[in-house]
């Protein structure tokens, strides 16, 4: 620059624009030139507090991998492999081209979806729901998780989440300005929480508990007498029971499906989220839903209808569909046989070397302790970086999960036996 120029700095944020000053004849300066500007406006603290997602940074890893030319194996995000099945495509490809679907949604949900609903769960939970009060249609059931806590939580009031646990629970509760407490989850437990040692005042005080069964990422399972033992506790402290229902239809060895809400009087207090994701293998698709207690979903409407426009009416059709085909019961029957399989094939390979481990009852995942000398995070970049094989620290689910790693089964049976033969070939436990 010229005799005489004065470079400048200006701080927008976290941004540095740099620019000149030249004097003009009457010693006045002139910008002459900026190098940069970027006006950045500063995030709000609830964003600047957020993690990344668990996930997206394991994405993010993966890509490195991949760049590199390594042949990954995925077993960290729980997306099944498997094709949505053809009935419910079908459904879909006829009802895209009905122009009347083409439209806004009705608010509170097509009711041929919401009767759908309610006919699924008397059929597999022998519970009745009224379609047009207890049942609420979701863009995915985690944005209902999400936007539970909005709808009740203000800021200082506590809920009760679960850890290890789904991410979103706390999430949720921190973008409403709530207070996380974390109930444990331990294998002496059989990964429930114990009720008795929560806190009389934390009890008092809490809004929400967050339950999820079958568990992730612990493959838990819980009977009838745990969730009469919920609603009790919820009933006495005044607290909304929020449970994540999504891997309901994926159980091994045991009898039929169960539902918070078959416990008594659970409708008084537990709103239940379920989703088509995992059973119908339509995690794209973003459709779930909501049911149980009349007047928490009418809160949770009053939230939805303010800040989304519902679920797409050829989408929920298509839900219909999935849940009242009469080649529903055939397709779950067979998704499930095809994950103990494959949890089978997992299991019996770490036991080969050496893991102190036990088959889980449900859900896609496989839970199992790290070896001596690691702990999550250091054994999952051990193995990926060794073998290409994709796994999830446990510490990602909290501080309970520490000490732990996930499994998820959503690959195919030759690759799942191709990932164990490489981690044998780097590690004993």
């Amino acid at each position: 620059m010229g005799t005489g120029a004065k470079e400048c700095q200006l701080n927008l944020n976290y941004k540095c624009t740099k620019f000149f000053l030249l004097p003009s004849r009457d010693n006045q300066y002139t910008i002459k030139h900026v190098f940069e500007v970027i006006l950045m406006i500063e995030p709000a603290q609830r964003i600047k507090e957020l993690p990344r997602y668990l996930f997206a940074e394991i994405d993010r890893k993966i890509r490195e991998k991949v760049e590199q030319g390594v042949d990954v194996i995925r077993l960290g995000i729980g997306d099944p492999d498997q094709p949505t099945p053809d009935f419910i495509i079908e459904r879909m490809a006829a009802e895209i081209r009905q122009s009347a679907n083409h439209n806004y949604p009705p608010d509170e949900g097509l009711p041929e979806f919401k009767e759908a609903v309610a006919r699924y769960y008397r059929e597999r939970y022998g519970v009745e729901l009224d379609p047009q009060r207890e049942v609420l249609p979701l863009i995915g059931s985690k944005e209902g998780i999400a936007n539970i806590s909005l709808s009740f939580v203000n800021p200082g009031d506590l809920n009760l989440v679960p850890d290890p646990g789904y991410p979103v629970y706390g999430i949720g509760t921190g973008f409403a300005g709530g207070t996380v407490y974390r109930m444990p989850l331990l294998a002496e437990n059989g990964f429930l929480p114990r009720f008795d040692l929560i806190p009389k005042e934390v009890a008092r005080r809490a809004k929400l508990m967050f339950l999820n069964y079958p568990n992730n990422p612990t493959g838990a399972v819980a009977g009838l007498q745990f969730f009469e033992e919920a609603v009790q506790f919820a009933r006495e402290n005044n607290i909304l029971i929020c449970h994540d229902a999504a891997y309901t239809e994926i159980i091994f060895d045991e009898g039929p499906p169960q539902s918070a809400l078959q416990a008594r009087g659970a409708k008084d207090t537990v709103v239940e989220f379920n989703s088509l994701s995992k059973p119908f293998n339509m995690t794209g698709w973003r459709i779930g839903f909501a049911v149980g207690c009349a007047e928490a979903l009418e809160v949770l409407a009053r939230f939805k209808t303010n800040v989304d426009s519902g679920l797409f009416k050829a989408i929920q059709y298509s839900g219909v569909e999935a849940l009242t085909s009469p080649r529903r019961d055939a397709f779950i029957a067979a998704m499930r046989s095809c994950y103990r399989q494959r949890r089978d094939i997992v299991v019996q390979a770490l036991k080969q070397m050496g893991w102190p481990i036990t088959a889980p009852r449900g859900s896609f995942y496989v839970w199992a302790p790290v070896p001596p000398g690691h702990n999550s995070q250091s054994f999952a970049t051990a193995i990926l970086d060794q073998t290409g094989v994709v796994v999830t620290p446990g510490r990602g689910f909290g501080e309970h999960g520490e000490g732990y790693f996930r499994i998820a089964l959503t690959v195919d049976a030759e690759r799942l036996r191709e990932a164990m033969d490489r981690i044998s070939k780097v590690v004993q436990y």
